[in-house]
């Protein structure tokens, strides 16, 4: 399947708009499933590092969830979906209240980085961090700070989401200071293993299998799971739904995080994105993937 889905790479683009994304090799394609304890298999090279972007949304969002509790963040950031491109400002001036429809678009994600509780940023990103060691067990992930840069200074579509929502009492603060702390959170790395792992979490409840600690507590998952479901692709959230049917985030990376409920986590590496910003062939293999064994939720 790999080999299949590596053919659909020729029809993607890295993401050039941030100069460090754009050295990616548009042809690699990598996959790790993990299915609990020492259990995880995989193709291509499971090893190349690379950043989780979006995916960090669904990391953060957890996160936020635990220090304020649903109706404060929701009461910031809706649940809807979108069909607007991820980076959009339309429905903020359209919608009343003028908030982020959801958390896994970029305006809604900058919302809910701003509600991370710490003294500064070295110490919200440092609780961000310590959620992703115990999700995956590896202490070592940090994040990239030249690919953080790279995204700092080419940050101004979010500057816009952050100023406009500033305006209507959404975001607090200094913006520059929101802006640092979002872009490293997005330039946390990691691999196709520590992906699938993170995936695994989620999937099961938010207990990490090797030490049997309840990491995120259960009703924040299912919260998680379906912000999956119905945002976490993007404007294609839909329509991937119907095709591969199992909850995922992607990341303009190249990377897709997958979470099978009560079943494995997936984590997939593909820079090649398509015009909406999800990994071409990753899709692809997750297409097949899903209908080979069944795999939707549906």
């Amino acid at each position: 399947m790999l080999i299949e889905a590596s053919k659909f790479t020729i029809d993607g683009v890295v993401a050039d708009y941030i100069p460090a994304l754009g050295e990616a090799n548009r042809d690699t394609l990598s996959i790790a499933i993990y299915r609990g304890k020492e259990d995880c298999i995989g193709a291509g090279c499971l090893e190349e590092k690379f950043t989780l972007q979006s995916i960090s949304k669904v990391i953060t969002l957890a996160l936020a969830l635990m220090d304020h509790g649903e109706e404060y963040v929701f009461s910031k950031v809706g649940m809807e979906p979108t069909g607007d491109p991820f980076n959009s400002i339309a429905k903020l001036e359209s919608h009343i209240p003028s908030k982020p429809l959801n958390p896994m678009i970029n305006a809604g994600a900058l919302a809910v980085s701003n509600m991370i509780v710490g003294n500064s940023n070295e110490e919200k990103l440092g609780r961000i961090l310590s959620l992703v060691h115990e999700m995956t067990g590896n202490p070592t992930i940090s994040f990239c700070p030249r690919v953080a840069q790279s995204e700092l200074e080419t940050a101004f579509l979010n500057r816009s989401l952050c100023y406009f929502m500033k305006q209507h009492g959404v975001v607090e603060g200094d913006v520059e200071t929101l802006l640092d702390l979002y872009t490293k959170q997005c330039a946390i790395e990691v691999n196709c293993h520590d992906l699938a792992k993170l995936g695994y979490v989620i999937a099961n409840d938010g207990i990490n299998p090797v030490t049997n600690q309840q990491v995120i507590p259960l009703h924040i998952t299912r919260i998680l799971k379906t912000f999956m479901v119905t945002c976490g692709m993007y404007n294609s959230s839909g329509e991937f739904a119907i095709r591969v049917g199992i909850p995922a985030k992607s990341g303009v990376s190249g990377a897709i995080m997958g979470s099978i409920p009560h079943g494995m986590g997936i984590g997939i590496y593909g820079p090649a994105l398509d015009d909406r910003g999800n990994s071409v062939a990753g899709m692809k293999l997750l297409e097949s993937l899903s209908s080979r064994f069944n795999l939707s939720i549906f």
